[in-house]
């Protein structure tokens, strides 16, 4: 009676405990996959955010350094005179010569121009080779000339002499002459390996593939394949039609389109993806993380957990009263366990990208761990002060006044649960911080999440310190708009501040000149382009000097400049033309060499001769020729016909 009573308990128990251990090891399961799957989705955003800020950053001078040459009116007037000086040895050497020094001021690895007249192609070492429709290694510049776009990004091999065929990625910008045919493409290049380098570093960190593919799908950049092999990201990953229409066609600024998708390589798994637009190269970034060695990984566990319970079960049946107090103990140890493997496995892939990180309970409108109310107590709440006040406290002990309240209507527990609600797990918000000296720029980014033990919602709020990054965004902006070599506006920034302040003021007289430095041409053929640029900023400089600050003042072409001021009335401006004739007229010594400047000045006056810049441009262009035809170093107003 007594072994069929202990044979029962030994049964039972083991049978609760086998159940228990079961369903223990299928929730650890469960809590293991949804904490990866989470960690996966974020890691993958902030990789795919380092990424884009990387490729912007790195493109954004080049395609600049492109365009301004593509509209230096002095290549344009070379590639114009060309035909004419096909067996001239000077004419090449200018080209040279022109191309060297921006190659020395960017060290690019290339910096080439191509003539749509005679198809040779000039880099800073000289003409390297012609080029032919026949050739399939040329076929890059007959598709850019037959395109509509200004300038375009291509991964080829560099095929100039010294270059060993390495793998590069060209900036193609189209120059024109002033009725839009094609004059030539000039443009620089990069070496690719630098850049693959960069997108291996952040696959190997974090464990994902990225790739920078064009409208078609092909690859251009990733860290095993170029442009140049034509390999096509979906025959590669054979994803649906809906998937891979979603990714090319998503033009969401600098938003990622994050989803899941069924893994093509592998039935049972799945792939995260995100795909973003990257406007100023012309491609899509796409970065994939898939789960398929997630789940192999949780199912070996799985399998072992199942191990292990028959272990234990068999060594309950020897010691029962053992077994049932170490079953506990073990249960209270993996529990733990689980709870400590998701929170650190969660902070180390964003520890490195963020200086602080709090924990709120939304629900109960509280903090939700120590760390958070000590940081709220260093700032003046009292212990037990709710969230929601405590809020209020560091808006107002640290944030810029401007900022407070946006951050606070941010972070209120009633948006955050209104934005939960919506389906949104993320919450950003940008703004200037102190914590004790000058205002610095931070970034704020909260993950949403649901408790699964009480389904109360917490927050996680990573402070970033985005400081650097916003003044490398402002002196990218300025960058964008301001000549180099001048520092005054570029045409595009001339032209753009010219329109704002006509509609702003369309009652106001202005007066628009054009200045054209005499012979330039002359100087740069006679004592080359380092004293034709010391001319330039000369005459720049001398051109400042006679206006105020706030006049709009710009370098339109190579020697080209525009400026536009208010007036008074057309006496006044009679009077400053000729002060600007006198001033413009002076001796320019440098290197060495010596050489009288001098100015052709056009005027137009708005609103009679237009009331805007393209109207007021034609104007004061015909004036500009006249005084041209006049013999130059003088000015002349638009007449109306």
């Amino acid at each position: 009676m007594k072994h069929n009573i202990l044979l029962k308990t030994n049964i039972l128990v083991c049978l609760v405990v086998f159940l228990g251990f079961l369903a223990t090891a299928v929730l650890s399961y469960q809590m293991n996959y949804s904490a990866s799957v989470k960690n996966i989705e974020q890691v993958s955003e902030l990789t795919s955010e380092g990424i884009y800020y990387q490729m912007t950053m790195l493109f954004t001078k080049p395609v600049n350094i492109s365009l301004t040459m593509a509209n230096d009116s002095l290549l344009r007037s070379a590639l114009i005179e060309e035909s004419a000086n096909l067996n001239n040895p000077k004419y090449e050497a200018v080209l040279t010569e022109y191309l060297k020094t921006y190659h020395d001021q960017t060290n690019y690895d290339s910096v080439f121009l191509v003539s749509s007249a005679s198809q040779r192609y000039y880099n800073y070492d000289g003409l390297d080779r012609i080029l032919t429709p026949e050739n399939p290694e040329d076929d890059w510049y007959y598709t850019m000339a037959e395109s509509d776009q200004e300038y375009a990004m291509n991964v080829d091999n560099d095929e100039v002499k010294a270059k060993n065929n390495e793998i590069t990625v060209f900036v193609n910008c189209k120059i024109t002459d002033d009725q839009g045919q094609l004059l030539g493409i000039v443009g620089v290049g990069l070496q690719i390996d630098s850049l693959q380098a960069l997108i291996q570093s952040y696959e190997e960190q974090y464990q994902v593939q990225a790739f920078l593919i064009n409208n078609a799908g092909d690859i251009e950049i990733s860290s095993h394949h170029t442009g140049y092999e034509k390999v096509n990201l979906f025959s590669l990953y054979p994803y649906p039609d809906e998937v891979q229409d979603a990714v090319l066609n998503w033009q969401g600024g600098d938003a990622s389109s994050p989803f899941w998708v069924a893994d093509p390589q592998d039935s049972q798994g799945r792939d995260y993806v995100i795909s973003r637009s990257i406007p100023q190269l012309q491609w899509h970034l796409f970065v994939r993380q898939d789960t398929g060695k997630l789940l192999k990984s949780l199912q070996r566990q799985l399998w072992l957990s199942a191990f292990i319970i028959v272990l234990i079960i068999l060594f309950i049946l020897y010691i029962i009263t053992r077994v049932i107090r170490s079953f506990n103990q073990q249960i209270i140890e993996l529990t733990q366990s689980v709870e400590q493997e998701k929170r650190s496995t969660f902070e180390k892939a964003t520890e490195e990208l963020f200086d602080n990180i709090y924990e709120l309970d939304i629900t109960h409108n509280c903090p939700a761990d120590a760390e958070t109310q000590k940081y709220f107590e260093s700032l003046g709440a009292p212990a037990g002060t709710p969230y929601d006040q405590a809020l209020q406290v560091v808006a107002e002990k640290q944030i810029k006044a401007e900022f407070r309240q946006g951050y606070v209507d941010t972070f209120t527990p009633v948006n955050v649960i209104r934005a939960y609600e919506n389906g949104q797990d993320t919450l950003t918000y940008e703004f200037m911080i102190s914590t004790g000296g000058d205002y610095f720029w931070m970034r704020i980014t909260a993950r949403i999440i649901q408790q699964e033990k009480d389904q109360s919602l917490h927050m996680l709020t990573y402070r970033q310190n985005i400081d650097a990054e916003k003044r490398q965004e402002k002196r990218l902006q300025a960058l964008a708009q301001i000549d180099e070599m001048t520092h005054l506006l570029t045409k595009s920034a001339t032209r753009r501040h010219i329109e704002q302040k006509l509609q702003a003021c369309p009652n106001q007289q202005f007066a628009f000149f054009i200045f054209d430095i005499d012979t330039f041409k002359e100087a740069n053929d006679r004592y080359g382009h380092v004293f034709g640029d010391s001319v330039i900023e000369d005459f720049a400089a001398v051109l400042c000097s006679q206006f105020r600050q706030d006049d709009i003042i710009g370098r339109i072409g190579g020697d080209e400049f525009a400026v536009f001021i208010p007036i008074t009335g057309s006496a006044d401006v009679e009077d400053k033309a000729k002060a600007l004739s006198k001033a413009l007229n002076k001796t320019h010594t440098a290197l060495g060499c010596t050489w009288m400047m001098s100015a052709s000045i056009g005027i137009a006056l708005a609103p009679q001769d237009g009331c805007d810049f393209e109207t007021l441009y034609q104007s004061a262009d015909a004036a500009l020729y006249q005084t041209k035809k006049r013999g130059k170093n003088s000015y002349s107003f638009h007449k109306a016909s």
